[in-house]
């Protein structure tokens, strides 16, 4: 803290004077008057939904822009939400996305803007983005630092706000969040502590679904091609430092309003992906595409829910698509868990006689574990096991433990 907020401090606590409604008002970081003339561009602030935030000797801005539930931002209106809230409630489903136990307005769609991609003490957060569904609306907030020397201000605005159960970021977790914790750790002596609470990255569940089609993950590639959001003159994130250094000189707030619209459409597309991904995986939107609802079943086997996989996996038995024979394979093994024995083999029995020698192997491995453990039939088990020995792309590995297996079938085979 500044020489001059150290004083100031001190005048709070020496002075007999201040009314106590007043000095309360300060203690808890509450808005205070701030005049024109503290603030460069004041009006034109106010024209973008802009007011100052004081706190102690420093200050951000936090604009605030609302939206009805029923705009929509791509392919779903905002009042959606509460209706996927609605149906994770309902739902038996365990999965890592499940607002179970949650309302709309708990989950916090949050996004930030940095003054770089690298983390560590060097990098700054500059803006704060988070949106909440209400009951009646939406509204999206931002807090804007305006000089480098007022995140307390920043943070403390931030703080007032997260009263959530749920974070929904974009690589928050692994970029945001760290972010946001690291520039608090220098300013732990003057502002709140962290909340504890939930986090739903929504990159690992769009990397789980659509990985085998986009080469880029970004957020903009995935809510254009998959929420069809079509954004009009926006300004790229990677522009934002250099954009904000330049505004931290003029301070004109025309310079950074690109800015904030971009982390304004950056949230509202995280209430739009929240959606979306939630559908596929309560089986609320029909998934067409083969690949997708393989990574859907697969996505399921992750969470343990075998249920939901064997559903998926079903609906792609005969389907020609690059991944077939891996998603019979894994239905197989859904059987196997589930003792429905003459499914697993019917498709054990097929992928042995395929062209693919990796799938062969494992169907072959598996089939000599039914006949051996389930038929009691070590006969059967061993002719299938000297079949498999005679693969020619035995690793090391397998042939050591198909030989291995060799000699105790001959055991029981009597041979």
């Amino acid at each position: 803290m500044s020489l001059k907020g150290k004083l100031n401090r001190m005048k709070k606590h020496l002075s007999h004077n201040q009314p106590n409604e007043k000095r309360q008002k300060a203690a808890e970081g509450q808005p205070q008057p701030v005049t024109a003339e503290n603030i460069p561009f004041l009006k034109e602030w106010e024209q973008l939904g802009a007011a100052p935030y004081h706190f102690e000797d420093s200050f951000c801005l936090i604009r605030e822009v609302t939206y009805s539930l029923e705009d929509k931002h791509g392919l779903y209106s905002f009042a959606e939400l509460p209706k996927i809230i609605e149906a994770w409630n309902k739902s038996g489903i365990q999965h890592s996305l499940s607002a179970k136990g949650y309302k709309p307005h708990e989950l916090f769609f949050f996004d930030t803007e940095t003054t770089g991609l690298s983390g560590g003490t060097g990098n700054m957060i500059f803006l704060l983005g988070h949106a909440r569904v209400f009951a009646d609306k939406v509204v999206v907030k931002q807090h804007l630092l305006t000089n480098p020397g007022n995140e307390a201000a920043l943070y403390k605005s931030f703080l007032d706000e997260v009263n959530v159960e749920s974070l929904v970021t974009y690589n928050g977790k692994s970029f945001d969040w760290p972010q946001v914790k690291t520039r608090h750790t220098l300013l732990r002596d003057q502002i709140p502590a962290l909340p504890e609470f939930g986090h739903f990255d929504l990159l690992h569940g769009s990397r789980r679904l659509w990985k085998h089609k986009y080469e880029r993950m970004a957020l903009s590639v995935v809510e254009k091609e998959e929420l069809h959001v079509h954004r009009e003159g926006d300004t790229p994130g990677f522009l934002a430092p250099m954009i904000y250094f330049h505004f931290l000189k003029e301070q004109n707030p025309k310079l950074i309003e690109g800015i904030l619209t971009h982390n304004e459409l950056d949230v509202l597309s995280l209430i739009s992906l929240y959606i979306h991904l939630s559908k596929k995986i309560l089986s609320m939107d029909a998934v067409k595409e083969h690949d997708e609802k393989y990574a859907l079943a697969r996505w399921h086997l992750a969470h343990r829910d075998v249920q939901e996989a064997t559903k998926h996996l079903r609906e792609l038995t005969g389907a020609d698509f690059e991944h077939a024979n891996q998603a019979a394979f894994d239905l197989s093994l859904q059987y196997k868990r589930l003792n429905e024995w003459d499914e697993a083999v019917r498709i054990w029995e097929t992928l042995f006689e395929s062209s693919d020698v990796h799938l062969a192997l494992k169907a072959g491995i598996e089939l000599a574990k039914f006949q051996e453990h389930r038929q009691k039939d070590a006969r059967s088990a061993l002719s299938i096991t000297e079949s498999l020995l005679s693969f020619s792309s035995l690793s090391e590995r397998d042939t050591k433990e198909l030989e291995k297996r060799k000699k105790r079938l001959l055991r029981k085979a009597g041979q």
